[in-house]
């Protein structure tokens, strides 16, 4: 359990803050979304990952047809789509529900597609300035956890703790393999593997907000570890920060 009780009574130290806003970056499968949830929920902090809006506006963009590149048509599209995201509202193994211009979306933007497709949309300057701003009002409110791949280099570099989430690209590419496998989706996993060598190439040298490790972020390494040993280890640096 993270946090201490006030000492005012036994004559002890002072409780000590935890951070207000934690950022968590890391490349695709390496477990921000998992880790980030499950903290969020030991804490009584919101979870808020901001891929799931680079994902939505991804999946927009191919329904309409649009270049994918093309900065003019993504920024009209950006400002005329609506997105929500809300609790789970189906018990299907989502963390959450989201909605595009009304329609659950929440599994298709997690399809092959999307995933081979998000990194060009995401490079796009106009689609990141115009996202940047909604992820900052909502750090803002504080108790949040915030993953992506610029959250503490960009989009939160103020962030009270910043986690940088890593694996390597074969044990990435594993869980993505299970992800979809236990959504129905059978890929050879060499497939999967060339997928995640290509959305690391493309997000480490986007000339806009490229991934990048935060020079004042702690790296957790997460290659064969269960969940809870994961959030042990950020639990304790957030003791030792506290």
């Amino acid at each position: 359990m993270i946090g201490s009780q006030s000492g005012a009574n036994s004559g002890g130290p002072a409780p000590r803050a935890l951070p207000k806003i934690i950022a968590i970056d890391g490349p695709a499968g390496a477990g921000k979304t998992t880790v980030a949830e499950a903290l969020a929920k030991q804490l009584g902090y919101l979870y808020f990952d901001t891929g799931i809006l680079y994902r939505t506006v991804t999946l927009a963009a191919l329904r309409h047809n649009l270049t994918l590149d093309d900065q003019a048509a993504l920024a009209t599209l950006v400002d005329e789509i609506v997105i929500a995201i809300t609790a789970a509202t189906v018990n299907d193994g989502r963390h959450l529900t989201v909605l595009l211009d009304g329609e659950d979306v929440t599994w298709a933007i997690r399809t092959p597609e999307v995933n081979q497709n998000v990194s060009i949309v995401s490079a796009q300057k106009v689609v990141r300035e115009s996202l940047l701003q909604r992820q900052r009002a909502i750090a803002a409110q504080g108790g949040v956890i915030m993953a992506g791949r610029d959250i503490g280099t960009v989009v939160l570099p103020n962030a009270d703790l910043k986690i940088y989430l890593d694996a390597s690209p074969k044990e990435r590419a594993i869980r993505r393999a299970a992800e979809e496998q236990a959504r129905g989706i059978q890929r050879p996993f060499e497939a999967v593997q060339e997928e995640i060598d290509q959305r690391d190439e493309l997000d480490s040298h986007r000339a806009v907000s490229p991934l990048r490790q935060a020079e004042d972020a702690v790296v957790v390494n997460t290659d064969g570890l269960p969940i809870d040993q994961v959030l042990a280890k950020i639990n304790a640096v957030i003791s030792e920060q506290a």
